[in-house]
């Protein structure tokens, strides 16, 4: 009986993958750690073995052979059943020299742009987005201090602010005294700003605009599809990259599972995409049917069609081989229904002469 196989995806930063000198396909070595509270894990993958260690501050930091996890009896190191490291890379922008790159490298300075101009904005909104009013030619209002023994004027001070703003009372009593008002700031300036990059961000990385900002108006559907081109091609470019490292897992798969005629089989295979580009049912409805006037084979337009699976397919291939039984069988019936009783035409022809008489 096959054995249960798992295929887990782990984060770059956890993992690595050392290659044979010379050879950019051939692994040679995996490396997998994670962290379980107070402990460390690591486990390395040869094409020979797999050894398993683990550290922690109870035992001085140092690594020793792992015990946490193990059944009883069960060993830390152990031969590797496949001869090859199952561990696989997928590497985004992938160069002949030097470490792949990331997706948005490029475009980390104009973020932190962006993020600079929004901080900068809502600071700017908390202290001048309001009109500011001051008082000309007035003294600071101030109340008297007066000994609460004889009742005398002993000094003053000033009047807190706070009451006037809330009970939106202001009395200006001294001659000559005149209200200013400095106008509120104008926060467009730092949007038309972030705008601009945020247009920037979308060029880089060929995403369309209207992702960013959200804004659809009277957009034909050829208008948006143009807009979508750029980040559809990059989606189909990192398709061809992928692929390769897709079909070695399921290869390793197919190795786990003791299948090495199928492993063999999918180590020359490719990997089949969904349509990275939107379409519509009837955009594709009509695709097919074009490609169905040519003479393409119904097996290869179902495949075509976004979201069937293999079991669907096979499925619509019993039911047509059923069909085409029962037509031969002389099953017509099972198609399209009994046939109608001669009697039940002739009263709906008598009907219909009477309609038209009347």
């Amino acid at each position: 009986m096959p054995m249960a196989v798992e295929i887990t995806f782990q984060h770059a930063s956890s993992a690595i993958v050392e290659y044979v000198p010379g050879r950019r396909r051939l692994r040679s070595a995996g490396l997998m750690t994670w962290r379980d509270y107070d402990t460390e894990f690591a486990t390395l993958f040869t094409p020979s073995m797999v050894y398993r260690w683990q550290r922690s501050a109870r035992n001085g930091g140092r690594w020793t052979e792992r015990t946490s996890g193990l059944a009883r009896g069960e060993r830390a190191h152990n031969p590797n059943p496949l001869g090859v490291v199952p561990l696989v890379e997928l590497p985004n922008r992938s160069r002949l020299w030097g470490k792949p790159r990331s997706e948005i490298a490029t475009v980390l300075p104009l973020q932190d742009a962006v993020n600079t101009l929004w901080a900068h904005l809502m600071t700017a909104s908390d202290g001048l987005a309001l009109p500011a009013r001051a008082i000309l030619g007035m003294d600071r209002p101030v109340r008297e201090i007066t000994d609460p023994d004889t009742g005398e004027v002993v000094g003053e001070e000033d009047l807190p602010l706070d009451r006037f703003r809330s009970d939106r009372l202001l009395w200006l009593e001294q001659q000559g005294a005149q209200i200013a008002e400095f106008s509120a700031a104008n926060l467009d300036n730092y949007l038309r700003v972030i705008g601009v990059a945020v247009e920037h961000i979308a060029a880089q990385t060929r995403t369309p605009p209207s992702y960013l900002a959200g804004k659809l108006v009277n957009v034909s559907p050829d208008g948006f599809a143009a807009s979508e081109a750029g980040l559809v091609a990059k989606v189909s470019e990192k398709q061809r990259h992928f692929g390769s490292a897709l079909r070695e897992i399921v290869r390793l798969e197919a190795l786990a599972q003791g299948e090495t005629g199928r492993a063999e089989s999918l180590s020359l295979g490719s990997v089949i995409w969904r349509d990275p580009q939107f379409r519509s049912d009837a955009q594709y409805s009509d695709a097919l049917v074009k490609l169905k006037s040519i003479g393409v084979p119904d097996e290869a337009l179902w495949e075509r069609i976004p979201g069937v699976t293999p079991d669907e397919i096979e499925r619509w291939k019993t039911m047509r081989t059923d069909a085409a039984g029962a037509i031969l069988g002389g099953g017509i019936a099972a198609l399209y229904g009994p046939k109608p009783d001669p009697a039940d035409q002739d009263d709906d022809q008598a009907d219909d002469e009477l309609t038209g008489a009347a």
